[in-house]
């Protein structure tokens, strides 16, 4: 009679200040029943010192803090079958090294888009009320406007820059709602608007027209800074601009200076380049600005989602079941 074949060895390596969020305890009990864990868990820094510990290990479990995927480390690893990250983008931790090995490599970041696309819907929602101009208003003024003239939530425009898995999920939040949403994607086809129930528009049209933007796109060279003076000028009177992206996306100067010139404005930044801004930035001062620290990614218990994601997605490999959320490699340039 046979043996049963060995369950795969794994190895944890993440930085220690978030890993208890990523992987609690149900999530470790659970992937510990589907593979053999290799010591305590390690941080980037430590495998670093002692990278031979990779010699005998199958699968990598990681989030943020992840070891980045190069040449000496995967000389370092001739077993590895699978990487798991627990966590958003794996731009920064992938090499053309790891690519060549045809690694399979899962990324939570359909699960770090759940609290994201929240975070973005409670603001559009916000800024179709114009709440916080007119909260502005309120506090200078001392008077509550007398039927204030704003959008609201029917028959008006919502307008999103990107549909990656947080575009689209906002658009799903919205479609519960009377508004239209268009949608700005080069890389969108008609059949993935169609299915998201939005749009396609060029970029000018979408800033000019929708009474909210929200930025979802990828930071790549083509988009660094692309959001500047002539789209913020050409947005509404009164309209909103949402960034839960990538700060890079907005050339700040050139969004500082229109939005201390259109007070009417208002710009709901929770990133920034850099993060945070520079302490005399005109961000922390402008009265139009609602500058957050990167609220709308996963936070605390949220994170959880994100280490589940990756049990969900080890049960599968284990079981040799096709991965649901493994990146593809032909299109990992254009993620975000």
């Amino acid at each position: 009679m046979n043996e049963p074949a060995p369950a795969p060895a794994a190895l944890l390596v993440m930085e220690e200040e978030r890993r208890a969020d990523v992987y609690p305890p149900e999530v470790l009990t659970g992937i510990d029943r589907l593979v053999r864990l290799q010591g305590p868990p390690l941080t980037r820094q430590e495998l670093a010192e002692r990278p031979e510990v990779l010699g005998g290990v199958d699968i990598l479990l990681t989030g943020w803090g992840a070891p980045v995927l190069d040449t000496a480390l995967l000389s370092h690893a001739p077993r590895l079958r699978a990487v798991f990250v627990a966590a958003g983008s794996v731009r920064h931790l992938t090499t053309p090294a790891f690519w060549a090995r045809g690694i399979p490599i899962v990324s939570a970041a359909a699960a770090n888009a759940v609290p994201v696309a929240e975070f973005t819907l409670a603001h559009v929602l916000l800024g179709l009320k114009q709440t916080h101009r007119i909260a502005r208003e309120v506090a200078s003024s001392h008077r509550f406007p007398r039927d204030p003239d704003v959008p609201g939530a029917y028959r008006s425009r919502v307008g999103l820059l990107g549909l990656g898995h947080i575009g689209r999920l906002v658009a799903a939040h919205l479609a519960r709602f009377d508004v239209e949403v268009l949608a700005t994607d080069p890389v969108a086809s008609p059949d993935t608007a169609r299915q998201a129930g939005v749009r396609l528009v060029p970029v000018e049209e979408l800033f000019a027209t929708c009474h909210v933007v929200s930025l979802h796109a990828p930071l790549l060279p083509e988009t660094r800074g692309t959001i500047g003076a002539r789209l913020l000028n050409a947005m509404a009177p009164g309209a909103t601009l949402i960034n839960t992206a990538r700060g890079a996306l907005i050339d700040e100067p050139a969004a500082a200076r229109v939005l201390h010139a259109r007070p009417d404005l208002t710009a709901v930044l929770d990133v920034t380049h850099p993060e945070p801004p520079a302490h005399d930035s005109p961000l922390f001062t402008l009265p139009n600005v609602i500058l957050t620290p990167h609220l709308g990614g996963a936070l605390g218990a949220e994170r959880h989602r994100l280490g589940q994601l990756v049990l969900d997605e080890l049960a599968r490999f284990t079981r040799a079941e096709p991965l649901r959320h493994a990146i593809d490699p032909a299109h990992a340039a254009s993620l975000a």
